[in-house]
Formats: C-alpha cells, structure tokens, sequence
C-alpha cells in the first residue's frame, strides 16, 4: 500500500511538470478609426511649366554709342522707367539743323506770300502777263511744300533724340544688359540690338497637358471659375492659388491631351518663368465623400482592401475600390458604409474572423 501510494504521487508530479502541449493564442493589438463621410474638393494632379504673362526685348531704336545703365539686372521696374542712354550729342545737332531748314523754309515761304500778294496788284494793272502770276503762285505753294518737309524733318530728328533715352515699355523684371556701355547699338529694323529683356511675372501663366476626358469635363464648367493650386519642387502642399482662364481648341494627336492654361497670382515674384511645378486641378465644387486613413488600404493579390472590425471584435478583410488620396485620407468609392471600424495598424498578424484588441486611432479627420 505505501509502495502504491508512492507510485502515485511521482505520477502525479511527472503530470504537472510536462508542458502544455496547446495554450489559446493571444489576440493581436490593433489600431482603429472610423471611416468618415467629409465635404472635399477632390483634386488632379499635373505637371506643369511656368511663363511669363508678358515678355519685352528692349532694343535700340537709333543707332549710336551706348552711354549709360541705368539699372540693376533682376530689379523690378516700371512702365516708362528710364534705362539706357546713347550718346544724344548727334541727334541734338541733326534737331538744330532741321530747325534751322525749317526756319529758312518758313522765310523763302512769307517771301513767296509777298511776291503773290505783288503779282495780284500787277496783274489786276495789266502790267503783268498772267503766266508770270502762275509762276509766282507756283513759287508759293513750292514754298509752303518746302515748309511741311522741313517741319517733318524736325520732327523726326525730335523723334530720334527722344529714342535715344531707351525707356520701360512694360512693369516687370529686368534681367542683365545684353551689351556693356560703350558699344555701338544698331537702331530700328529687324536687327536692332536687344539691349535687355523684361518679364512680366505677377500675374504668371502655367501650361499643362490635360488627357481628352478630364478636358471634356472642364470645358463644360463655365460658372464658377475652376481653381488652380501650384507649388514649386521644393515647396509643401500648394501654396499658390490661381483660375483655369484658358483651354486649348486643338487635341494633340500624338499625346491625346489638350493644353491647359492658369493664371497664378505671384505678388513675392518666387514662381519664375521657365520653372517646372505641380499644378493641382479641383475636379468640382466640394461634395460628400467617404474617408479612411490611407494607411488603412493594403492590398491582397489584385484587390485593395481594408480590414473591417464588428461589434464582437472579429475582423474580415473586405474588398474596396478606392479614389483619390486627399491629405493623408483615401476616398473609398465602393464597399464601405459610413461609421464602420476599421484597422489602420497592426494588420500583419491578422486572419478573416479572428478576435482582436483594439485601441483606438489618434488621426482625426
């Protein structure tokens, strides 16, 4: 009996030293947040090039000695704002010598006048022959021709001598001179000297290529104005706001897009023309969407899809069809219902209808 008893308790503590073969898994920690029906403006995004709304070369109007600059390459100038100066010492001369020919024309004319008025007296005498009346009035209008040819010169030369102060034809930015002081500019025609070239930058235009659908979308909104959003390479989200104000008549064949145009207000003069930059196309006026944590969507063999949690803990994976990604939130287009939990982190470990932990989301929509 003792023997017995013996034998029984080393069963028994052999039983309690073996380790469980099977112990219930834990369930996995997880993340949640509901998804949310939210008013946006879904966008588009294009690749796009700056230019500028207007763009002048300055060139020389008279040919002469460039004497002075009179501004600094990359300074913001004015309509009318004086910028080189030729030597105006020439065209001074050639004014005082039209001058002078415009006075002597004036005097051979009041001359004219008064061998007229004595030609009239003789002839009315008889003591002139009416062929020597014609050939003074002739004289006369030969006089005041003289007179008009002489006035124009004079104008002209005033002309000249006004061009030689080469002026701002548009406000904008100036860029570097195009030839030192001190050279010969040549004047007028198609090779005149290009002195400077000025950009007009606020507001800036920025073209983009837009495919064939989108473009048919947008040419039938009419009323409100489609907003335009840019931003340069290095620059967060779209800071610069601007109109669509223009859209190509032509579809380009080889591409199947149509060029876009927007102007962009640019009051600091940071977008410059030739720069490449983002250019974000609202689709519409704001409307109802449904949101989720873009890091909600994951992807199981060809379809994306987003672990749902019910009421009871337990998770399924369940297909979508998702939209556009709008500051960190995805657009679920089908196959969710507002207010549903869902899991945004912890998804490696989970099985369809298995329990878990959650923990809700600190992301607010």
């Amino acid at each position: 009996m003792r023997y017995r008893i013996l034998g029984l308790g080393l069963l028994l503590v052999a039983a309690c030293s073996r380790p469980t073969e099977q112990s219930a898994p834990s369930a996995p920690r997880v993340q949640i947040a509901r998804s949310t029906v939210k008013e946006i403006t879904i966008w588009q995004e294009y690749s796009g090039r700056l230019e500028a709304v207007e763009q002048v070369e300055v060139r020389a109007r008279v040919e002469g000695y460039l004497d002075k600059i009179l501004f600094r390459p990359g300074q913001a100038i004015k309509a009318g704002d004086l910028l080189f100066v030729i030597d105006p010492r020439p065209f001074a001369i050639r004014l005082k010598q039209a001058e002078a020919e415009l006075s002597a024309a004036r005097a051979t004319l009041e001359l004219a006048k008064s061998h007229l008025v004595r030609a009239e007296r003789l002839l009315a005498k008889k003591f002139i022959a009416q062929e020597d009346y014609d050939t003074k009035r002739a004289e006369l209008l030969a006089a005041e021709a003289k007179v008009q040819a002489a006035q124009a010169q004079v104008e002209a030369a005033r002309l000249d001598l006004s061009f030689t102060e080469v002026r701002a034809p548009i406000s904008g930015i100036i860029g570097r001179e195009e030839v030192t002081a001190g050279n010969l500019v040549k004047g007028g025609g198609a090779d005149a000297t290009v002195l400077a070239v000025i950009v007009r930058t606020d507001p800036i235009y920025a073209y983009f290529d837009v495919d064939e659908r989108t473009a048919l979308r947008y040419e039938r909104i009419s009323s409100p104005p489609v907003q335009v959003q840019l931003a340069l390479a290095d620059e967060e989200g779209f800071p610069h706001i601007g109109r669509l104000d223009y859209l190509s008549p032509r579809l380009d064949w080889s591409s199947g897009t149509r060029t876009f145009r927007a102007i962009v207000a640019n009051p600091e003069g940071r977008l410059k023309p030739g720069m490449f930059a983002r250019i974000r196309l609202a689709q519409g006026s704001p409307s109802p969407a449904l949101l989720v944590p873009d890091k909600a969507l994951v992807a199981n063999l060809a379809q994306k899809g987003v672990w749902v949690m019910d009421e009871q803990h337990i998770v399924s994976f369940r297909p979508v069809t998702p939209g556009p990604l709008i500051d960190g939130w995805r657009v679920i287009l089908e196959g969710l219902r507002p207010g549903e939990w869902i899991v945004v982190e912890g998804m490696q470990k989970l099985k369809p209808g298995i329990a878990v932990l959650p923990e809700k989301d600190d992301g607010k929509l």
